[in-house]
């Protein structure tokens, strides 16, 4: 190994990357609810509704609050709404609810400099406070470059004055999707880019001796928000800063796909300890956002009671092993493999393993829920986009064939006695696959623990390239066990494609935390669970390159939901393209029409164009921006009034939001990238 090319990553963003440490910020007063130190980390979500309609707003604020939210954020797209805001908040206090109110401030310095005297924190988005976005390639010198940050400090600088004289607290909320052209000319559409964007205005706040602040990283891309936040944090400390982090994956989505999507971002950050308040953005009623980021957050409230907490400096670790490795935390690079029995590892897509070894194996259509349809009337099977690659039967016997492109897994002792052993698979534990000479030729899994590594028993493996680790962790800390595995195997030099096994079989009612031999919560409630969970602990590896496939064990979830949500996060993380993905805005009071029924009518026609990325946004704050990462937009521009982009480009301005997805459609029919719902491919 290169040992000059070892970077030592422990301490760099977060206090340790082997235990979980909260890595504690400075305490900033919003109202009565601090957010930052040693407070919970805060619950907040935004409102959808008119700032104009003051009862709308106040009613809908306090369905929010009912449900868990400490802090409720209000859209000021003008001076007139944020005058309203001194109503709203007057309203909110004569009903009895104090929660502090967050005014969300887009292009409007005015309009902010109102809001900033009226409520307990204001949001600003430095790429559009004093900045544009036109797509427009920009040259600077370095003295220019610095006249343009003085030109920002002039418009600026009057807002921090406001707020330092009325005690409000401001938000630096960088968006991937509206940094400026400013800051795309000389930094790239980069991680590096939105954090230079916001600590642009961090200083100037310093400058001014004002710290009341909250900073955000905000994107689409679950993989882009992690890295921007990973970047932040290393920057702040270089600088000697500590800010409270407001984590959050814009225009996330509905459904499945909104929860998974930002459980992948937010929870790979939760899991390092960063974070002192969340907002789940999710194309649904703002109060249906609070109950999926509290079940986010619980996990690490249990783990801080087991633990036990202290008031740690910023700069203080808690005592681990340091971690050396050639990983980078800022940039995706998925781990060198090889490719075993040309179906797993290296530049294969990551697999799927599911366990049907409890259904009923008499049945064909157990498959159903795998992916695999099967039609009595032609004996075959109708293959679906989301269809598994593995099904782990342990030691039960199918009665019927199962496809031919299915592979099966079985415990060694079953696995030995098979007649026909074609297109099955051996399961191992550690000391079998040591002492054991009966191997398949083709594939052999191994279940191994991040403990194992350093054992004799690992040191004696015959290694050669049928072998697949399969790696299980029962530790509180999973994702930091499994990620330490893979640190690991990279010292050692090890290129062994892994398949990444989570069980889940409580959800414990006081914290949420999914860990242990019991019985899980049935219903929605384990659903979603299991969604918010496995998306963290997965998702957290995979967008970091680790993993060459997964595994959920999930007793007491239907096995199609197991299927849904293993295929919902390699979507999330870009690992397997699937199916169409979504980039859609929560909806707030800037939105032109209906977000809700209009991504569903998107949805419902055009959910089978496998791999596109449509972003469905209310209005033009982000649209543009986070378009660039989808291949088209539809995005509102006025009542009643659409503008369809291909890419980053406008092609169709305006026009009636009754046509518009006809027109949607017919120009993904002009560019090639339309198919008819396709018949399912048989099997």
């Amino acid at each position: 190994m290169n040992t000059d090319a070892i970077k030592v990553l422990q301490g760099r963003y977060c206090n340790s990357l082997t235990e979980y440490s909260r890595f504690v910020t400075r305490e900033v007063a919003i109202g009565d609810v601090p957010m930052g130190g040693n407070n919970p980390i805060r619950i907040q979500s935004m409102t959808t509704t008119d700032t104009m309609d003051t009862k709308g707003t106040v009613e809908q604020s306090i369905r929010m609050v009912d449900a868990g939210c400490e802090y409720v954020r209000i859209t000021a797209p003008s001076i007139k709404e944020a005058q309203n805001l001194a109503e709203i908040k007057k309203q909110l206090r004569l009903r009895g609810y104090n929660v502090p109110l967050v005014a969300d401030i887009h292009f409007t310095p005015n309009a902010a400099e109102v809001a900033a005297r009226i409520v307990e924190k204001v949001r600003v988005n430095p790429g559009n406070y004093a900045d544009k976005k036109k797509f427009d390639q920009l040259e600077y010198t370095d003295l220019a470059y610095q006249a343009e940050l003085e030109r920002i400090y002039q418009k600026f600088a009057p807002l921090v004055k406001i707020c330092k004289e009325y005690g409000t607290a401001m938000r630096i909320g960088t968006n991937h999707g509206s940094l400026s052209d400013r800051i795309m000319s000389r930094y790239g559409d980069t991680p590096q880019g939105m954090v230079e964007s916001a600590m642009e205005f961090m200083r100037m706040c310093e400058t001014l001796n004002y710290y009341n602040l909250v900073i955000s990283m905000k994107s689409s891309n679950p993989q882009v928000m992690v890295q921007a936040y990973r970047l932040l944090v290393e920057t702040m400390v270089a600088e000697g800063m500590n800010y409270p982090l407001h984590l959050g994956v814009t225009e996330a989505g509905d459904g499945e796909d909104g929860r998974i999507k930002s459980a992948v971002g937010i929870g790979t950050l939760l899991e390092d300890g960063l974070g002192d308040t969340v907002r789940v953005s999710l194309t649904e009623e703002p109060e249906a956002e609070a109950p999926v980021a509290i079940a986010l957050v619980k996990r690490y409230v249990d783990r801080e009671s087991k633990k036990g907490h202290g008031p740690w400096s910023m700069f203080h670790s808690q005592k681990s092993s340091p971690l050396t490795t050639h990983h980078s935390p800022y940039e995706y690079k998925r781990r060198l493999t090889y490719e075993a029995n040309a179906f797993i590892g290296d530049h294969m897509v990551p697999r799927v393993v599911i366990d049907l070894s409890k259904e009923n194996l008499k049945d064909p259509a157990v498959l159903n829920d795998a992916g695999y349809l099967y039609s009595p009337l032609l004996d075959k099977y109708n293959m679906a986009e989301q269809s598994v690659d593995f099904v782990y039967l342990a030691d039960q016997l199918p009665s019927f064939t199962l496809p031919g492109n299915l592979k099966q897994v079985y415990n060694y002792n079953t696995w030995q006695k098979l007649a026909e052993k074609s297109n099955c698979h051996p399961l191992f534990t550690l000391n079998e696959y040591i002492d054991k000479c009966d191997r398949s030729s083709a594939l052999n899994l191994v279940r191994v623990k991040y403990a194992d590594i350093d054992s004799e028993e690992f040191a004696s493996l015959p290694f050669d390239q049928s072998l697949v680790f399969v790696l299980e962790t029962d530790a509180l800390h999973g994702m930091a066990d499994q990620r330490s595995f893979f640190f690991k195997m990279e010292e050692l030099g090890l290129e062994v494609p892994v398949i990444i096994r989570r069980s889940y079989s409580l959800v414990s009612e006081s914290s949420g935390e999914v860990h242990g031999p019991r019985s899980m919560a049935h219903g929605q409630e384990g659903t979603t669970s299991l969604q918010l969970y496995a998306a963290t602990d997965l998702g957290a590896l995979l967008v970091d390159g680790f993993g060459d496939g997964i595994w959920i064990d999930a007793p007491g979830i239907e096995a199609k939901v197991i299927t849904s949500t293993a295929f919902g996060i390699l979507q999330a993380t870009r690992s397997r393209i699937s199916k169409t993905e979504y980039i859609s805005c929560p909806s707030c009071g800037r939105t032109l029409f209906d977000l809700m029924i209009t991504t569903q009518m998107i949805r419902s026609r055009t959910s089978h164009l496998k791999g596109l990325k449509i972003g469905i946004m209310g209005c033009i704050v982000n649209g543009p921006g986070e378009m660039a990462d989808a291949d088209y937009g539809y995005v509102g521009s006025g009542t009643d009034k659409v503008t369809l982009y291909r890419g980053k480009e406008a092609v169709k301005k305006n026009i009636s939001s009754n046509n518009a997805l006809d027109e949607l459609i017919l120009i993904i029919k002009e560019d090639g990238n339309w198919v008819d719902q396709p018949e399912l491919s048989l099997n």
